[in-house]
């Protein structure tokens, strides 16, 4: 079950531990792409805080929003790029998307198959995926005062094992968050001794959030030879003209 996107706009944006964890992923997620310039970046779920920093740079950027969470509009202060769309069916060429962030949407989706095959189809040749999701040993699963506490955590031989199932091919995958998910200030005091503390010995802490970085196998091995897209008409979705309904291209 997604969560509202008024509740994940809150923790993010509005709340002290939010705005922490926002930060530590953020990093992660600019240590395996540093830039963006020229591409055409998406981020699926509840992503758009991961994808600020390759708004100045990037060809095209667009947060996907599930229908069951909503969507908001994003970023504050510039031009909307965040859309409304349905799970299974985004609206977004298929092979054109250069790097894919999904966050608060694989493992909240009551078709998580589904999502995996979108993902595919709109990555692009040399394109890269990012899978962000609850570590299912770690603290922050089993606190349901943030929103990795819902939905359906994994660990990370079967995070690594759906993705190949769908003809991903994993590269690399790190874990954050190994401070506790409290708002105490010891807790938020401490928080860059214990990230720090658990990057280097992961084998005795447990970090709250699994990051796994994944290239789109080409050609697909579970795949037909031909088999036809399914694809919205991104202008039509982004830009509505009067009168014209969105049809599959």
């Amino acid at each position: 079950m997604h969560l509202d996107v008024q509740v994940l706009r809150d923790f993010y944006y509005r709340n002290a531990l939010g705005r922490a964890a926002q930060k530590i992923i953020r990093n992660q997620v600019l240590s395996f792409w540093p830039e963006a310039k020229g591409q055409s970046v998406a981020g699926y779920g509840f992503a758009v805080p991961m994808l600020r920093p390759y708004l100045p740079d990037a060809r095209r950027v667009v947060g996907l929003m599930p229908g069951p969470q909503g969507v908001m509009p994003w970023p504050a202060g510039m031009q909307n790029v965040s859309v409304l769309c349905e799970e299974t069916l985004w609206p977004l060429e298929t092979g054109h998307v250069d790097k894919l962030i999904l966050m608060h949407g694989l493992e909240t989706s009551q078709n998580p198959t589904e999502v995996l095959e979108e993902a595919y189809r709109v990555l692009g040749p040399g394109g890269q995926a990012l899978f962000i999701v609850p570590n299912r040993t770690g603290l922050w699963a089993r606190a349901d005062q943030t929103p990795f506490g819902f939905g359906r955590p994994y660990t990370s031989g079967q995070l690594e094992a759906q993705l190949k199932k769908h003809d991903f091919v994993p590269e690399a995958h790190v874990s954050v968050l190994y401070q506790p998910p409290s708002t105490r200030r010891f807790w938020m005091k401490t928080g860059p001794f214990w990230e720090k503390t658990g990057r280097a010995i992961p084998a005795v802490m447990a970090g709250g959030v699994m990051m796994v970085l994944a290239s789109k196998r080409h050609p697909p091995r579970h795949r037909g030879v031909g088999e036809a897209a399914r694809v919205l008409s991104p202008l039509d979705v982004l830009a509505p003209k009067p009168g014209k309904v969105a049809e599959p291209a």
